[in-house]
C-alpha cells in the first residue's frame, strides 16, 4: 500500500476527476510581503528565508531581506516547468502555483495582468494562489470567483501556521487567528476552495497545540490542507534562536507521529496537498532528516499501517464540528 491509500492526496483526487496527471508549476512573480516591506513589520517571520518555499527564486543563499525579481516571466516559467514535468511525471494539465511570498498583496490591476498571463496559456487548468490570512480584500476574492465562473480551477491558499495568537506573536506571523477565520467565511460565500498551511514543531508548541489547530480550522471548513515540518534555514531569526539553543527542532519520529494523529483526525473530504515539506541542502540547518522527503512520507505511511487507520478514523466529534461550523457560514 502506499500513502494515498490511507490519504486523500490532492494529486490522486485530480487524477480521478480529470483522468490524467495534473501538477502544479511554482510561479515567482516579484510580490513582497507586508511583513517584509514595513507595512507591518520587517524581516518577516522568524522562520521565513522564502527560497526554502520558493524553487524559482534566484540564489539560494542570498539575503532574504527582500524578494528577488524573477528572471523569467509567467509565462517563461510555466514553459519551462511544463518541459521539466513531461518528462518526469508525464503531467498533460497545469495549475499555475503562485508560490514565493504573498501572492495577492498588490493592486488588483497587477494581480488580474500576472493572473491572466497564466490563464493564457492553453493547458493551465487553473490557479493556486499562496498568501497570508491578512492579505486577501474582498476585491481579490471576486477577482479569483469570477475565474471559476469562467470555469477555472481556484484553490485560495492560506498560510495560517499555528490557530495560537501567541504562537504567531512568538514567530512574528504579523496576522491573528482571527484575521484567517475572516478571510475563509468570505471565501466559502463566493465558493473558492481553501487550503490551510499548518507548521508543526513551532517554538512552544506541540502535538497537543498541533491538534487544537486542526481542530479549529476543521470546524471553520478547510479544503485543503498543507502539513510542514519547522525546519531551520539560513539567514532567519529562527536560524540565530537555534544556534543559541533558544530552539530545539523535532526528531523525526516525533514528526511522523503527530503528522498521523492529524491525518486520523481529519475528515476524509478534505483534501492533502502535502504532508510534509523539504528545504534545499545549502540552506538547511536543522533537522537534517527535513532533507529527506521519501523517508518521512513513508514513515507517516508506515505509522498509519501500523495502527492499522486511515484518514478520518478519528473525525465523529469533528465532522459534526465542521458541519456545524459551514452551516453557520452558509
Amino acid at each position: 500500500m502506499t500513502l494515498a491509500d490511507r490519504v486523500n492526496t490532492f494529486g490522486v483526487d485530480l487524477v480521478r476527476r480529470y483522468g490524467r496527471r495534473v501538477h502544479k508549476l511554482a510561479i515567482h512573480a516579484g510580490f513582497t510581503c507586508p511583513n517584509r516591506d514595513g507595512s507591518k513589520g520587517r524581516g518577516g517571520c522568524s522562520f521565513c528565508n522564502n527560497v526554502s518555499f520558493s524553487p524559482n527564486a534566484n540564489s539560494p543563499t542570498s539575503s532574504a531581506a527582500k524578494p528577488s525579481t524573477p528572471e523569467l516571466s509567467v509565462a517563461e516559467q510555466i514553459e519551462a516547468g511544463r518541459q521539466v514535468l513531461r518528462k518526469r511525471t508525464g503531467a498533460e494539465r497545469f495549475f499555475a502555483y503562485f508560490q514565493a511570498y504573498t501572492n495577492t498583496y498588490d493592486d488588483i490591476a497587477r494581480l488580474s495582468a500576472l493572473y491572466q498571463q497564466a490563464l493564457d496559456e492553453p493547458d493551465v487548468i487553473g490557479l493556486s494562489v499562496g498568501t497570508r490570512p491578512d492579505c486577501v480584500p474582498d476585491a481579490v476574492l471576486d477577482l479569483l470567483a469570477s475565474y471559476r465562473a469562467e470555469g477555472y480551477e481556484i484553490w485560495l491558499e492560506l498560510g495560517l501556521q499555528s490557530a495560537f495568537d501567541s504562537t504567531l506573536t512568538r514567530v512574528n506571523r504579523g496576522h491573528s487567528f482571527a484575521d484567517y477565520r475572516r478571510t475563509v467565511r468570505a471565501a466559502r460565500l463566493r465558493g473558492i476552495p481553501v487550503c490551510t498551511h499548518l507548521i508543526i514543531g513551532l517554538p512552544g508548541e506541540g502535538r497537543d497545540a498541533a491538534l487544537e489547530t486542526l481542530e479549529r480550522v476543521i470546524a471553520l471548513g478547510t479544503d485543503g490542507l498543507k502539513l510542514h515540518p519547522l525546519h531551520v534555514v539560513r539567514n532567519t531569526l529562527l536560524a540565530h534562536q537555534w544556534r543559541r539553543g533558544g530552539y530545539q527542532p523535532l526528531a523525526m519520529d516525533d514528526y511522523i507521529e503527530i503528522a498521523a494523529d492529524l491525518i486520523e483526525r481529519t475528515p476524509d473530504d478534505v483534501l492533502y496537498h502535502r504532508v510534509t515539506g523539504t528545504a534545499q541542502r545549502e540552506i538547511l540547518l536543522a533537522p537534517e532528516w527535513c532533507s529527506k522527503k521519501w523517508v518521512v512520507l513513508n514513515g507517516i505511511e508506515h505509522a498509519l499501517r501500523r495502527r492499522g487507520t486511515c484518514q478520518g478514523a478519528l473525525t465523529s466529534e469533528q465532522s459534526s464540528l465542521r458541519s456545524s461550523a459551514i452551516n453557520r457560514v452558509a
